[in-house]
């Protein structure tokens, strides 16, 4: 290895012990090395620093200790060259500690000795770069970040003028970075804002070094934009140093897109009304407001009367302009503050937020609706029902004052055409009761919480039992035993009615059943509701459950139809009674006298049997007037050649005049009240012991001077 014929040697006269010394004391990294590279000594810092004692790497060569993964390849071939033809070497280098842990290091190397008593090598002074490489690497990142950020980036001075902008500053305003240094950033702006919002920005600024919000700026051509800004106040470390950074974006396409997704989610397509999503905030909104002034507000449903015909008869274009037209008429109508909303079709719902809300502009709304439309080159008149529900008097949820509004406007529908009508809350609340009570009802039918009673039906010439009558009972798990006159009005008119009819038909054959396997037969009377027996199914199910029971016999079973509800047709009802006659069984006309077609349905209906309501029996010893009726309906049976059954029958003194008067067969609490299926039997077989005797007592009681009988 050559040496260069420059290297300056120590002044002989230096005290060694006093380089030692210095050696020691220094920061610096030294590294002795001999004349071929390897390691002789390093000091204590060197240790220090990397990791390694003296003793560890002496005879090393720098590579195998200092170098890593991240050593530059470049770097370290330089400086093996030049260590080998005895250059100085000034290099940026990574090192790596004992642990693993890089550092950089500037390694400055010159060649010593190889005159005089010195023997040749080198000697290499090291500095700890990191700080300064972290910085480089923080500059360059930060230098490209600027450059290559899709953000515009400004920096401006304490007067606010413009040092420098990033590429993305010049793509956004279209300002080149020459056009606007010096400038203030005022260029930029678009004059939709008022001094006082820019004397509010940099209000935030002084106090708190940022503001972030969003402004209208305008483009180089004219053109504005919105951008999304964020400006900080980046102090210096001399006092009273600062510069502003201010970071934006170009927003106007986001916003633009928002606006599109907000019109198609809150707006209605054809006549850029507020649909119902919005029409529902707004509802909310406004309930709180009332509730805070103590106000009211009207929400009404309006329906075009028969606008299918315009579909139809000119096309959907002409359906769609017709809309359109009324859209902007009800708008014109309407106060500041109000709301039209098309929630589909032909369907408005008007927001009413004013105190004088009354029929003249209910009546108004209309009458707009009812102006002549220009269509296709025709008039055309509509009209429109509307229904209106008004808060707080309904203090229902805002989704619930639409539908109550949309119920209220069918009711306008049945008055006619062009008609208003006002939601009842009160109705509603009945209404919401006896859905409750149907949805429990519903609930009872599935659990099984139904069961039969029984109530004998007794013939007064020998006192033997004809039969019994089932009658349902309700037991409630928490309330226990429930009458029929609490939930049979409930159950009469809804969806529920056939279901529970059903499973009384079906519950009273398998219980006549049951106690044919006992070895008795038992007649039984079944009611059967008007709506039951005008049932599509209801023969076809009757017949198909007998065919199942062919043990049951058809003769002993009842049907008992109510008399006092109305068969709307007669005719059909006769044709369902005689199938069911043909099928064995009896026909029962019950509640005879209570309702309004008693003629009529005696004359038409193939009846059996007639029962006398228990309403005039159970006063007929007292009251003239009740028993004058129970003596007609006797009388007129018999000339129908109808037996007569009479309900109520409380004592034996109506069973003694029942008899008089020549009816034949009673039923009442005089005799026993409805039992359990489990208790028939046994008091079936105590009656029939006793039966003799009862019909003496009746016997004797008619020969006792007795009304004769009617007969």
């Amino acid at each position: 290895m050559s040496r260069s014929p420059t290297t300056t040697q120590p002044p002989s006269d230096m005290d060694p012990h006093r380089l030692a010394l210095v050696a020691a004391a220094t920061p610096n990294l030294l590294v002795m090395l001999d004349e071929v590279g390897r390691i002789e000594w390093v000091n204590p810092s060197f240790e220090q620093q990397t990791g390694y004692s003296l003793a560890e790497i002496r005879g090393c060569f720098p590579r195998d200790v200092l170098y890593g993964p991240n050593t530059d390849p470049e770097t370290t071939q330089r400086i093996n060259q030049k260590l080998h033809s005895g250059e100085v070497i000034d290099e940026d280098i990574l090192h790596y500690t004992r642990s693993g842990t890089p550092y950089w290091v500037h390694t400055y190397c010159v060649p010593i000795g190889g005159e005089g008593e010195i023997a040749p090598g080198f000697i290499a002074i090291q500095n700890n770069i990191a700080d300064r490489k972290n910085s480089e690497r923080g500059l360059r990142i930060a230098a490209s970040v600027f450059d290559r950020s899709h953000e515009a980036i400004m920096i401006s001075d304490q007067a606010n003028r413009i040092l420098d902008v990033n590429p993305a500053f010049s793509r956004i305003t279209g300002y080149g970075r020459e056009e606007v240094l010096g400038l203030n950033p005022a260029i930029l702006s678009s004059g939709r804002h008022s001094g006082a919002y820019y004397q509010s920005m940099w209000h935030s600024i002084e106090k708190t070094d940022h503001w972030r919000g969003e402004i209208w700026n305008r483009r180089k051509n004219g053109e504005e934009y919105i951008e999304l800004l964020s400006i900080s106040r980046v102090h210096l470390e001399e006092p009273g140093q600062y510069y502003h950074v201010a970071a934006f974006s170009d927003i106007t396409t986001i916003k633009n897109h928002a606006r599109e997704l907000d019109r198609a989610a809150n707006y209605d397509d054809l006549t850029g009304l507020p649909n119902r999503q919005l029409l529902e905030e707004r509802l909310r909104t406004a309930r709180h407001h009332a509730d805070r002034q103590r106000r009211c507000l009207s929400v009404c449903y309006l329906d075009i009367d028969g606008f299918k015909v315009i579909n139809d008869r000119l096309g959907n274009a002409a359906g769609d302009q017709t809309l359109r037209a009324l859209s902007e008429r009800l708008t014109r109508t309407l106060r500041s503050g109000d709301t039209v909303a098309r929630i589909g079709g032909d369907e408005f719902v008007l927001l009413l937020q004013s105190e004088d809300n009354h029929d003249a502009v209910y009546q108004r709304i209309l009458a707009t609706i009812g102006e002549p439309v220009a269509v296709c080159g025709q008039s055309v008149t509509l009209t429109a029902s509307l229904g209106i529900t008004r808060y707080p008097e309904d203090g229902a949820d805002a989704e619930s004052l639409i539908r109550h509004a949309d119920q209220a406007m069918y009711s306008a529908k049945e008055k006619g055409r062009n008609q208003y009508h006002f939601f009842d809350p009160g109705l509603d609340e009945h209404r919401r009761n006896r859905r409750n009570q149907l949805m429990a009802i519903t609930r009872a039918l599935e659990n099984d919480e139904f069961e039969l009673f029984f109530q004998p039906q007794i013939r007064l010439a020998d006192c033997q039992v004809l039969g019994f009558e089932a009658l349902i009972r309700w037991r409630h798990p928490d309330r226990g035993l429930i009458s029929p006159g609490e939930f049979l009005p409930i159950v009469a008119n809804s969806h529920l009615e056939v279901p529970l009819g059903q499973w009384v038909l079906k519950e009273a054959i398998y219980q006549m059943n049951a106690w044919k396997e006992t070895g008795e037969d038992m007649a039984v009377s079944i009611n059967i509701s008007a709506p039951h027996l005008m049932d599509q199914s209801f023969a076809d199910y009757l017949e198909s459950y007998l065919c199942s029971h062919p043990e049951v016999n058809p003769g002993q079973i009842t049907l008992e139809v109510l008399e006092s509800t109305a068969l709307e047709d007669t005719k059909r009802a006769s044709n369902v009674l005689a199938r069911c006659q043909a099928l064995g069984l009896q026909v029962a006309l019950d509640d005879f006298g209570t309702g309004f077609s008693s003629l009529t349905y005696l004359r038409k209906l193939p009846v059996d049997i007639i029962k006398i309501d228990q309403s005039f029996v159970r006063n007929m010893l007292v009251d003239a007037s009740d028993h004058a009726i129970v003596e007609s309906v006797i009388f007129l049976a018999q000339r129908f050649d109808h037996p007569v059954l009479a309900e109520g029958v409380e004592t034996m003194e109506h069973a003694r005049a029942l008899r008089q008067l020549g009816c034949d067969f009673v039923q009442g609490y005089g005799f026993a009240r409805p039992m359990p299926a489990d208790q028939v039997l046994e008091w079936t077989r105590r009656w029939t012991e006793t039966a003799s005797d009862s019909a003496s007592g009746l016997m004797l009681s008619a020969g006792q001077g007795g009304k004769p009988s009617a007969r």
